[in-house]
Order: C-alpha cells, then sequence, then structure tokens
C-alpha cells in the first residue's frame, strides 16, 4: 500500500492547496498543535500568507499503552475524556487524574518553551484554522476545538492532511468546517501514510515558529 506523503513538508504543501479561500486575510490565524502539526501548518502559512501559532493540547495516554488516547487536555483548563475507553479498560479515577497532573505539568513547559517570550494571539473574532499532521481518534482535535470556543472565534476550520474517516465525519459536527485531505479506508494510524514520520522536536517547532513570526507577523497579538 502506497504512502500519501514523503514528508510533514510535502503535506503541508498539498494541504495549503484546499484553503486558498483564506489566502492573505487579515481575519484569519493558522494555530497548530505541536509537535507533528508544526511542520505542516508551518507549510500552509507560507503558501497562504497568514500568520502562524501554535495552540498546546496533551493527549491522555493509557498508561503502558501510551499511544492510546483515553482523552486530552488544552490550554484554558479544558479536559475531553474518551469515555468508550476508559469504560473498556475500567481505568481507575485516580489514575485519569495523575495522567492529567503530568501532561498539564509538560503542557505549561511547551507554552513557555515554544513561545520564546512572544504573547498568544488574539483569537477572539478571527477564522481559526486548526492543523495536525492528522487525525486518529480525533480527542486531541476534540479538546484544542473545545478550548478555542471559550476564546469566541469567528469560526474554527480543522485542515489536516489524512484522517479516519469515522472521526472526520464526527468532528464535522464540532468544527464550523472540517477539510480531511485524504481519508483512507482502513485507516490504520496516521504514521502510515507518510513516508518519514519521524519525531518533531521542541527545537524544530521552536525554530518554524521564530521562522513564521519573522516572515508572517501577526498583528493580532494579545497586549
Amino acid at each position: 500500500m502506497a504512502t500519501l506523503y514523503r514528508n510533514r513538508v510535502e503535506a503541508g504543501q498539498q494541504l495549503a492547496t484546499t484553503l486558498t479561500a483564506y489566502a492573505q486575510r487579515q481575519d484569519t490565524l493558522i494555530l497548530a498543535l505541536p509537535r507533528g502539526g508544526v511542520p505542516v501548518a508551518y507549510e500552509v502559512s507560507k503558501v497562504l500568507h497568514v500568520p502562524l501559532d501554535i495552540f498546546i493540547v496533551r493527549k491522555l495516554g493509557v498508561p503502558g499503552r501510551e499511544e492510546l488516547a483515553m482523552g486530552a487536555i488544552a490550554t484554558g483548563d479544558v479536559r475531553v475524556l474518551n469515555a468508550e475507553v476508559i469504560r473498556m479498560l475500567q481505568i481507575p479515577g485516580h489514575v485519569i487524574e495523575a495522567v492529567t497532573a503530568r501532561e498539564q505539568r509538560e503542557l505549561e513547559r511547551r507554552e513557555q518553551l515554544y513561545r520564546d517570550g512572544r504573547p498568544s494571539v488574539e483569537v477572539r473574532h478571527h477564522n481559526i484554522i486548526l492543523i495536525d499532521d492528522g487525525l486518529a481518534t480525533g480527542a486531541t482535535m476534540r479538546a484544542a476545538i473545545r478550548a478555542l470556543r471559550l476564546q469566541k472565534p469567528t469560526s474554527i476550520i480543522v485542515a489536516v492532511p489524512v484522517a479516519a474517516p469515522a472521526t472526520c465525519s464526527e468532528l464535522s459536527t464540532e468544527a464550523d468546517e472540517i477539510i480531511c485531505a485524504n481519508t483512507p479506508d482502513p485507516f490504520f494510524g496516521v504514521g502510515w501514510w507518510y513516508e518519514d514520520f519521524s519525531q518533531t522536536s521542541d527545537e524544530d517547532v521552536h525554530d518554524l515558529l521564530a521562522r513564521a513570526n519573522h516572515e508572517q507577523p501577526s498583528a493580532a497579538l494579545k497586549p
């Protein structure tokens, strides 16, 4: 079975072709989900000439099976739990709380590291294009959408290069618009569709954000 993309750079370049309606719009911002969503979103930002920032979300992985999400947290004290996974694996409440506390610390660390002292952007009254490198369960993206709603954007557009068909369909009820460039079935997993799905480092995220801030400075910075 052939992959869809060589790497996240190519994925971002192709995803940008589905978002041309938002090119050079001053009422639009791109928010990437670190870490893997940042190189994808950076390429979209370059093509559309739209400012790029990040929105930190952390998956709550099942202990011992961390790739399986039992939920996610996002900036703004938002937590979304996957009730089906929790019920199926009979995960006790104290385990959920312990994982949440650990991931909250990591979320705060990344906020400080990635922004490098730059303030976050003003989401209110903007169209937000929310980008990740793919959607599997959708828990992380769902948490991001719900956290962003609290900041009253004009609209939330979810855009990803590849997604599980069912997840893409489910998230269409949460976002104002959803663009899943490819929805292969069977899905297998996000990494299956990339030739190079190597981990994006903290340094990569920091450098891409600094570069984007220089190339597309945002007029929507919070005071």
